[in-house]
C-alpha cells in the first residue's frame, strides 16, 4: 500500500493505493468527513457487483444511497449534470454529506463538478477505477463537463476530501483501457522524470499484462507523485501546471473531431504525444536520442495504433480548427507544449503559433 497527500492553497488530502484499500473507505469518511449524514455513490455500471456491494457496506453508517450509470462521453454534459444535481436536491443531500464517485475519468470529473456546485459545494470522494483515473483525472481537482464547442469546456476546480485508488478494480478492464492509463503513465515520466521513463522501458509489458501487482502499485504510485508535483506548485494551472498538457491539445481536438467516439482519451494522449514529439523534432527542439527512445517504446508495447488510425493527412485542416478552441489558447494562437528532451518539456507559453503555421507544420510531418 502507497501513501500521498496533496497539499494546495486550497485544501489538502490524502491518496491511498493498493489492494483492498476499499476497507479504508469507513475509517477515512469517519475521520475526513466525521458530520456526514447522507451520501450518494454514482457506480460505473461496468464496476463488477461484489465491489458495488463492498462500498455499499462500507458506507453504510450513512443513510446510503447509489446509481449506476452507463458511462461514456455523452453522459459528461451540462444536460446530465443538471439531472444529478437535481437528485442530489432531491435527497436534500447538505454541505455535511457527501457524493462519492466509482469510476474512471468520466464519472469522476462529472461528479466532482456536481459536488463543486450542488450548495455551492458539497463533500466530494472519489474511488477511481482505471488506471487512467487513478494516476490523472483523480489528482489535481479538475473538475468538468464537456461542450459540442470542446472537451472539459465548462468545469470547475474542487477537490476531494480523499481518493482510494483499489488496484483490485483494474483487473477487470479491457486491454484497451489499460493502454489508457499507460498513456497518461508515460506522459509523466516523458515529461518529468527520465529515471521512470528508463524504469518504464523494462516493466511496461508487467503494467500493461497487469500480471504483477507491486510493479503496477509502484508505476501508479510514481506517476501520481509526478502528477503531485506539478499540482501542488500551480494548483490553478496559471503556469507550471499546463506542462502536463503535453500531447493534449492535440489530443482534445483529436476526441472533439471524432464526436469523444470511436477513440478514447488514453489513445487520443498517445497520438497526441506522437504529434507533439514529431513536431518538437521537425522544430529541432527536442534531440534525435530522445525521439528514437520514445519511438521505439511506442513500437515495442504496440501503441501507435491510435496515431496511425486517426492522424490521416486529408483531417488536419478539421483538427487545427478543433484544436482553436482549447481553453488554453491566447491571442488566437494554439499553445502547445513541446519536448526538449526525456523529462523536460519547453516551458508554457513559449510555444504558441498560428492556426495556419501550425497547419503547415503539420502538413510536413504527417
Amino acid at each position: 500500500m502507497k501513501h500521498l497527500t496533496i497539499k494546495t492553497t486550497t485544501s489538502q488530502y490524502p491518496i491511498i493505493i493498493g489492494q483492498n484499500v476499499l476497507k479504508n473507505l469507513k475509517p477515512s469518511i469517519k475521520k475526513y468527513i466525521p458530520n456526514a449524514k447522507k451520501v450518494l455513490i454514482i457506480f460505473d455500471n461496468k464496476i463488477p457487483s461484489f465491489y458495488k456491494k463492498k462500498i455499499i457496506l462500507n458506507s453504510q453508517h450513512l443513510k446510503t444511497h447509489h446509481l449506476s450509470l452507463k458511462v461514456s462521453e455523452n453522459i459528461k454534459s451540462f444536460k446530465f449534470a443538471n439531472q444529478l444535481a437535481e437528485k442530489c436536491l432531491e435527497l436534500n443531500l447538505n454541505r455535511n454529506d457527501l457524493l462519492i464517485a466509482v469510476g474512471g475519468g468520466v464519472i469522476g470529473d462529472l461528479c466532482a463538478f456536481v459536488a463543486s456546485i450542488v450548495k455551492r459545494g458539497i463533500n466530494f470522494v472519489n474511488l477511481p477505477s482505471t488506471i487512467l483515473s487513478q494516476v490523472d483525472s483523480s489528482i489535481g481537482g479538475k473538475t468538468g463537463v464537456n461542450s459540442h464547442k470542446g472537451k472539459n469546456m465548462i468545469g470547475t476546480f474542487y477537490e476531494p476530501k480523499f481518493v482510494l485508488s483499489e488496484v483490485n478494480l483494474l483487473k477487470s478492464l479491457p486491454k484497451r483501457e489499460i493502454i489508457c492509463g499507460y498513456a497518461e503513465i508515460i506522459k509523466h515520466a516523458i515529461i518529468k522524470d527520465k529515471k521512470f521513463f528508463s524504469w518504464l522501458k523494462i516493466y511496461s509489458n508487467s503494467i500493461l499484462s497487469l500480471n504483477n501487482d507491486r510493479i503496477l502499485i509502484e508505476a501508479i504510485y510514481k506517476s501520481c507523485k509526478i502528477k503531485k508535483y506539478f499540482v501542488e506548485k500551480d494548483f490553478k494551472e496559471n503556469n507550471l501546471r499546463m506542462t502536463l498538457n503535453f500531447g493534449h491539445t492535440f489530443a482534445h481536438g483529436i476526441e472533439t473531431m471524432n464526436n469523444y467516439k470511436k477513440i478514447n482519451h488514453g489513445e487520443a494522449v498517445l497520438a497526441g504525444m506522437m504529434l507533439a514529439l514529431k513536431l518538437s523534432k521537425y522544430k529541432k527542439i527536442c534531440d534525435s536520442n530522445s525521439y528514437l527512445q520514445i519511438d521505439n517504446i511506442y513500437k515495442e508495447n504496440k501503441l501507435n495504433y491510435p496515431y496511425l488510425k486517426f492522424i490521416k493527412p486529408n483531417n488536419i485542416k478539421k483538427l487545427v480548427k478543433f484544436m482553436m478552441k482549447d481553453k488554453k489558447n491566447f491571442n488566437q494562437k494554439i499553445n502547445l507544449i513541446l519536448l526538449k528532451k526525456i523529462g523536460l518539456t519547453t516551458k508554457p507559453d513559449t510555444q504558441s503559433l498560428e492556426p495556419a503555421k501550425l497547419l503547415k507544420y503539420l502538413q510536413k510531418i504527417i
